[in-house]
């Protein structure tokens, strides 16, 4: 079955761990061997091959680069300019795979349709077929000024989470309190007037609140799991559920092991050690569930690669491609054939098509 992820770190991997995700998996693993630059090396669970595989033809692809103070101990860049520079090469990226037709960019409603024909015309090998991308900013301080977030619209940047890690231009983030910034809240209201699609994924409750408070468009979580599961700030509160699902939006449940299962110790816990499997995700979409009362707001976000690897994934997931186990799992949940087709791709398609056919 077909499965959109709404969330993929790809090309900031490609740049700045140097992955050609051209090779498959176990390739790129074995060329990592020995390195200890970073915790995931030798760990990844992402290829084009691999999606390929996995029937994951359509993806949120993000640009990521962060804007740090000279005090941080977050990592990151030391000008605006220079994280708008990385965000560039990142896109210069995803043009290479296009012009290689690996990958091909979804911007409208007739790109969108034009691809799940290919995606789902069973005589075309997937081998052959260029994996889809929606072109996501994760945190906006890469963006020089508001001029930009045009720029980057012109490009086909069609969705924006304006906080990422720590303190940000335009709204603080994860690990921090407070509302979005005078450039924040300029930047949530230009979002609107471009019909771009806001992701609350990383905000403050704060933000959280002042930017649907702000933004009168289409939202939606693109990696976010239940803070009722796993208390932290990073996930959503019951009440944000709720108001995500008034909202029309849809959730893709994250499988970094830490959004997981509760009081995860990095860099200590393993996932065969605290139990950590695809069930868990699974955990999160019955929650949302129970809120909604259905099961058309629950989808992929994976995260997968976003900065871990198999040492925080769960145990049966060996590449990107097994999401498709979630398949018999979400089966044996007793989630119906529609209730597991919307989690793989319907939602998603439903938001995107209601959000691009204005």
């Amino acid at each position: 079955m077909l499965i959109v992820d709404a969330h993929l770190d790809i090309a900031m991997n490609a740049i700045e761990w140097n992955r050609d995700f051209r090779k498959p998996v176990f390739e790129i693993r074995e060329r990592e061997k020995g390195m200890t630059d970073k915790p995931d090396r030798a760990k990844g669970t992402v290829s084009l091959p691999e999606l390929r595989k996995g029937n994951i033809g359509l993806i949120v692809a993000t640009q990521l680069a962060r804007y740090v103070a000279p005090d941080s101990i977050l990592t990151g860049y030391n000008s605006p300019e220079i994280a708008w520079g990385i965000t560039q090469a990142q896109l210069a990226w995803y043009n290479a795979m296009e012009d290689l037709d690996e990958m091909t960019q979804i911007a409208d409603f007739e790109a969108l349709t034009k691809h799940l024909d290919l995606w789902n015309d069973e005589n075309i090998a997937n081998e052959t077929k260029p994996v889809g991308y929606i072109l996501s900013l994760e945190g906006a301080d890469s963006l020089v000024n508001l001029s930009y977030l045009e720029k980057a619209y012109a490009y086909g940047l069609r969705a924006c989470g304006p906080a990422h890690y720590g303190p940000g231009r335009y709204a603080p983030g994860t690990t921090m309190a407070g509302g979005l910034t005078k450039m924040g809240r300029e930047l949530v209201q230009e979002m609107d007037k471009l019909n771009m699609i806001l992701d609350v994924t990383h905000l403050t409750d704060e933000g959280f609140t002042e930017a649907l408070d702000l933004f009168k468009g289409n939202v939606w979580a693109s990696h976010h799991n239940c803070r009722a599961l796993v208390d932290y700030q990073r996930q959503l509160t019951d009440e944000q559920i709720k108001i995500l699902i008034d909202r029309g939006a849809v959730i893709g449940g994250v499988l970094d092991a830490w959004m997981l299962v509760p009081n995860w110790t990095r860099g200590k816990d393993t996932p065969q050690e605290r139990g950590v499997t695809l069930n868990k995700l699974i955990d999160n979409y019955d929650h949302i569930c129970q809120i909604a009362g259905n099961a058309n707001h629950i989808a992929i976000g994976s995260d997968l690669d976003g900065c871990f690897g198999t040492e925080q994934t769960p145990t049966d997931l060996e590449t990107i491609a097994d999401l498709q186990k979630l398949h018999g799992l979400l089966s044996k949940r007793g989630y119906s054939a529609t209730d597991i087709e919307n989690v793989f791709h319907g939602n998603w398609l439903r938001f995107l098509m209601k959000a691009w056919s204005n």
